[in-house]
């Protein structure tokens, strides 16, 4: 069956026997209201949350986009996944903040503390659809591309233009090693040749290996699949099933890495065959897309930012028993994931050294798949499959549940306020089917694993700067809020998407400008790619394809001269401007707008005060306490007298937030330790 063994499809189908009978034994059990539904009661232990919290963050995604980087780039391409590392001690205090806030959604924090219905029910919607086209559509994307190369279509089967982009890809290889390697210049005629096989390669006209089915069909089975037992049984069915997907995770992450290093030819082998060069964790900047200190701090800033808006926080956060259990599995939960990169880089490192000269792979993002094939045997290859399905259905699952909250409390809720809580369960069920089918067609739009992922860096950023000052800063205004997003998400977001779509600013003579690398390569400038209309007619125009930067535009107008920097520094200088933008909007507009109530305000930052404890009878006391006196915990402010809402840091919160710079710092050492043993 187009490459597997029975023993792969038992495998296969004993996995998708136990997630559907997750999902029954919690619809049964937990799914009755919406807090049942949504948070699974509250009632979830530190160990359910490590386990929720890893499988959140852990995805094929990450394994097949950090593979293909290291593979494009060297060990340096972790660094858009791995750089998070830094962010743990922040995520002690993050989930801290969301449990204390006590909400269903992220969304009612702009009701709950600024008071705008209207400015949580637009939070909601826009993150509805960020969440299916990024994180379901990409999720549906890669496990397409790891599944594609897992099964190959047997030649036989082959078509005329299927043929003819598998031999042009192996011929464009071919030449490709020749212009590297050979000491006699390629011919006139071979020099031409290449360039019309880079055009193609360009387009994504060529192919390595023809999958044996279509996109489509693989999204729709592969999402009612996945749909099937979150629609079930809800957040506990999603946390139950973390415990089993996260287990797949670890073994598909570690399993291809000794037999790899065996078809490499021994563990000495990645010294003997990988560039020395391709085992640096920065590099100088002086190809595309490089990752240099400055461009590692530009993404760590966005990171920092955008993680507080993302919509699964509070959903995940606020379903932890207590405060402890949220911010023990929120930060043990992404460390078990930084230690899975590492092994991912290692991937990479093992793809660099099988996949050379005539075997270099035309879409590095299927180096993972292709590794998967010619490594494992009947059963394993099964258990790959059976990894990467459980992986991105961990964090599709989660995702959804966030979507379906969103929608059901700050949309729904607010136009039918008399609906039951039965009634809202139900919709809810119907949004979290509505959201992967329209993953399906999203995953449809996209080619490119590297263009989608720096996308993710700041999409989320315009909200993720306002929910942090909700949390700092009382002087923040629902009017800036709303300015301050609306302007940075166009700016930054949405022109990027559709001036592309025009003709006239596609194929501009300034935008397709392209610069020449050390290399000798072309560089875009202003565009993520830039190649001729028809690949096949080298006298067609340029135009630019994929993002549009708007960030450098605006810089070039401000008088810098852009296409003269390197790909790296172009790179570090949007992500900057894209994650300043929002907090320069927000801070200037707050002082010429109007606040809400005061006594919101006071309340709000009352109860983020309040400790979180694991008796929701004791919690509800608590909580009563504060709302008569709403600055019974003020002695604790940092700056007392200001604006701010920083508090002293008790013992939980300086010896938490020191472990947690310690085991950071440790596994970078470590990761260090194990490239200096595999170096030259």
């Amino acid at each position: 069956m187009n490459g597997l063994h029975p023993l792969d499809l038992v495998v296969i189908g004993t996995y998708l026997v136990v997630v559907f009978a997750v999902g029954w034994r919690s619809q049964r059990r937990n799914t009755q209201d919406q807090e049942g539904f949504f948070l699974a009661g509250r009632k979830l232990g530190k160990v359910t949350q490590f386990f929720l919290n890893f499988g959140n963050s852990t995805d094929a995604n990450g394994a097949v986009s950090t593979a293909s980087l290291v593979y494009q780039q060297g060990v340096a391409g972790v660094w858009l996944g791995f750089q998070m590392i830094f962010l743990n001690p922040y995520y002690w205090f993050m989930n801290l903040w969301f449990r204390r806030a006590r909400l269903v959604t992220t969304a009612d924090l702009f009701v709950d503390r600024l008071g705008s219905p209207g400015l949580a029910r637009f939070y909601a919607l826009f993150q509805a659809l960020s969440t299916v086209v990024i994180t379901i559509g990409f999720g549906n994307l890669v496990t397409y591309k790891i599944s594609s190369a897992l099964l190959e279509k047997p030649e036989v089967a082959w078509s005329a233009s299927e043929r003819s982009a598998v031999e042009g890809h192996r011929e464009w290889t071919r030449l490709e090693a020749l212009a590297r390697t050979s000491s006699v210049p390629l011919t006139a005629e071979q020099r031409d040749r290449l360039a019309d096989l880079r055009e193609r390669q360009s387009l994504g006209e060529l192919r390595s290996s023809i999958p044996p089915f279509a996109p489509v069909t693989f999204y729709a089975v592969y999402t009612l699949v996945v749909g099937a037992y979150i629609v079930l049984g809800g957040m506990a069915a999603t946390a139950l099933n973390e415990v089993v997907q996260s287990c797949l995770i670890v073994v598909f992450s570690v399993m291809l890495i000794p037999l790899g290093l065996a078809a490499a030819g021994g563990a000495g082998a990645l010294a003997a065959k990988v560039p020395a060069a391709r085992f640096e964790l920065l590099h100088d900047g002086a190809g595309a897309h490089q990752i240099t200190g400055w461009v590692l701090l530009a993404i760590l800033a966005n990171s920092l930012v955008q993680i507080n808006g993302v919509p699964g926080n509070m959903p995940i956060s606020g379903s932890a028993r207590d405060e402890y259990a949220a911010r023990f599995g929120a930060v043990s939960g992404t460390y078990a994931k930084r230690l899975m990169i590492i092994l991912w880089a290692f991937c990479g490192l093992i793809a660099l050294a099988l996949f050379q000269g005539d075997a270099v792979l035309a879409d590095p993002d299927a180096a993972w798949g292709t590794l998967s094939r010619q490594l494992l045997g009947p059963g394993l290859l099964g258990l790959m499959v059976t990894g990467v399905l459980a992986a991105n259905m961990s964090t599709v699952a989660a995702q959804s549940m966030a979507v379906s909250g969103l929608v059901v409390r700050n949309v729904y809720l607010p136009l039918r306020p008399d609906a039951g809580e039965r009634r809202c369960v139900a919709v809810g069920r119907w949004i979290i089917a509505g959201a992967l089918i329209l993953g399906v067609v999203a995953a449809a739009s996209m080619s490119d694993v590297f263009s989608m992922l720096t996308f993710m860096l700041t999409v989320n950023v315009p909200f993720g700067a306002a929910i942090m000052l909700i949390f700092f800063w009382r002087r923040l205004t629902a009017p800036a809020v709303w300015i301050g997003v609306v302007v940075s998400f166009g700016f930054n977001t949405l022109a990027p998407v559709v001036l592309p779509q025009i003709s006239g600013v596609r194929e501009h003579p300034l935008l397709v400008e392209r610069q020449v690398e050390a290399s000798g390569r072309l560089a875009p400038v202003y565009f993520e790619s830039v190649a001729r209309s028809r690949g096949d007619d080298p006298g067609s125009p340029l135009e630019g394809r994929g993002r549009l930067h708007t960030e450098l535009l605006l810089l070039r107008a401000l008088g810098a001269d852009v296409a003269a920097w390197s790909p790296s520094t172009r790179l570090a200088a949007r992500l900057f401007l894209a994650v300043l933008t929002p907090f320069l909007l927000l801070f200037a507009l707050s002082y010429v707008t109007r606040g809400a109530d005061p006594v919101r305000i006071v309340r709000f930052y009352g109860k983020l005060k309040t400790p979180a404890g694991p008796d929701p009878v004791v919690d509800r006391d608590e909580m009563e306490t504060t709302r008569a006196n709403p600055d019974r915990f003020d002695h604790l402010k940092l700056f007392p007298r200001s604006s701010w809402e920083f508090t002293r840091w008790n013992r939980t919160d300086t010896v938490g937030f020191i472990t947690c710079c310690g085991v950071s710092g440790g596994i970078i050492a470590l990761f260090w330790t194990l490239l200096r043993w595999a170096a030259p």
